[in-house]
């Protein structure tokens, strides 16, 4: 394909307008779907790719989290459709965890590596776009991340052009004339609101913020413990964000001025992101605002990237925490729970920014305060997402445990003393079992 000129395109571009009904049909027995992730994932597509399940068979299915209903992973269509997870959502955790689809744990920043080098191929790729501007070209919106290269690498690529899709700057587009076919909509994207902090919450919040100098500049996620965090930080000054992700809680900052993106090292004056998900506000705010700088996450995640930002501080979540230090992130026991993502991309590259902070940030019990997170020893078949030696700080609701540079042994005491007080006296039992630990 070779892109049209301005005079040609609107005409390029009616040529491609199909119903998804028709646009689906090119998806053959086998083939390997890619679905645009995140708020992005085209349900008007998938919906039509499912109606189409009798006369399918093992078709792959490739995505990140998705906010679509994911009826593929439904058992009657077992035969259809098989999902193979870059990271493990809500909506497909059940389905990983049972055997009927299958997880491929990988750093976010490698994952457009592995669709460039034919590693994982593409042969469909199901994307969703804001409507094309005056030369014909489209936005990926809200979800920049891998999907440029899956669509680069695609076979066959099909868009569902939204009229209610943002229009995101940066390196956020496309031109109609590397699409095949389109179909348009004009419907809402899902939204996804946090529930307000608890008072766990907002004491974490309230101590990862003592480590978050003026200047700094952050990489958070999304729930109730990154907004905690967010809201303990209105008496900061000049902070930046390059960050794979981004929810409505920065807006507040950046309207009140905390958040100046002024100091930073690499795009200066620019939030950097690969992707965002919230609410309506939040795709209003970053609709055709300069402000927002969109980037691949081969770009954002790069540990090598992010290590430029001075005062580099990442904040990121865990499931469990050993003694030593050992985060496990994508899965409590053999219970398979999220994705590598993209916490060992920045935990590494805040590490080795100048001034940079690594931090792990969690409560310290699970399951209605039954379970201490912080342990003597991971529970079997715990998956490592980041080693003992990335992580510099773990706070919880009690405290900050400074690990880097301490020995297993003042790590250990530093942990505890971080730990719910009902769970200390027998961590320290259990901590006893282990010779080198005492």
């Amino acid at each position: 394909m070779t892109e049209s000129t301005c005079d040609q395109w609107q005409e390029e571009y009616a040529t491609k307008v199909i119903a998804a009904d028709n646009a689906v049909k090119v998806i053959s027995s086998g083939d390997t779907i890619y679905i645009h992730s995140n708020a992005a994932a085209p349900e008007v597509l998938i919906n039509a790719m499912v109606r189409r399940s009798q006369d399918l068979k093992d078709v792959k299915i490739l995505h990140l989290l998705t906010l679509s209903k994911a009826e593929y992973i439904n058992k009657e269509f077992s035969n259809s459709f098989k999902v193979k997870a870059l990271f493990i959502g809500p909506n497909i955790r059940e389905a990983v965890n049972e055997g009927r689809a299958e997880y491929i744990p990988v750093f976010l920043s490698e994952i457009p590596k592995i669709f460039e080098s034919g590693i994982v191929p593409i042969d469909v790729c199901l994307i969703q776009l804001s409507p094309p501007d005056a030369h014909g070209y489209c936005s990926y919106g809200t979800s920049v991340d891998c999907t440029i290269a899956a669509r680069k690498n695609a076979r066959i690529v099909i868009a569902e052009v939204n009229k209610q899709m943002p229009r995101t700057l940066g390196r956020s587009f496309v031109h109609i004339s590397r699409v095949d076919y389109i179909v348009e909509t004009d419907r809402p994207l899902p939204e996804l609101i946090s529930a307000a902090p608890t008072e766990v919450e907002i004491a974490i919040g309230a101590n990862v913020a003592t480590l978050v100098d003026d200047e700094a500049t952050l990489q958070l996620g999304i729930g109730a413990i990154p907004n905690a965090i967010l809201h303990s930080l209105k008496d900061k000054r000049n902070l930046g964000i390059h960050s794979e992700m981004f929810s409505d809680g920065i807006i507040d900052l950046i309207e009140q001025g905390i958040i100046t993106n002024n100091a930073k090292t690499l795009l200066p004056g620019k939030v950097a992101v690969s992707f965002i998900l919230g609410t309506k506000r939040l795709y209003d705010f970053v609709d055709n605002n300069p402000l927002i700088e969109f980037q691949t996450s081969d770009f954002i995640n790069d540990p090598f990237v992010i290590s430029q930002n001075f005062k580099m501080t990442a904040i990121n979540s865990a499931l469990q925490v050993d003694v030593t230090g050992q985060v496990a992130a994508d899965s409590i026991g053999s219970y398979l729970y999220s994705g590598v993502g993209g916490q060992v991309d920045f935990i590494r590259g805040a590490a080795r920014a100048k001034q940079g902070k690594a931090i792990i940030a969690m409560p310290s019990t699970a399951k209605n305060h039954s379970v201490s997170r912080i342990t003597a020893s991971l529970l079997p078949d715990s998956g490592v997402v980041t080693s003992r030696a990335d992580v510099h700080y773990v706070v919880t609701e009690y405290g900050i445990a400074q690990l880097y540079g301490r020995t297993l042994k003042e790590r250990m005491k530093s942990l505890i003393s971080i730990a719910h007080p009902d769970f200390r006296s027998q961590l320290k039992k259990d901590c006893c079992l282990i010779p080198w630990l005492n």
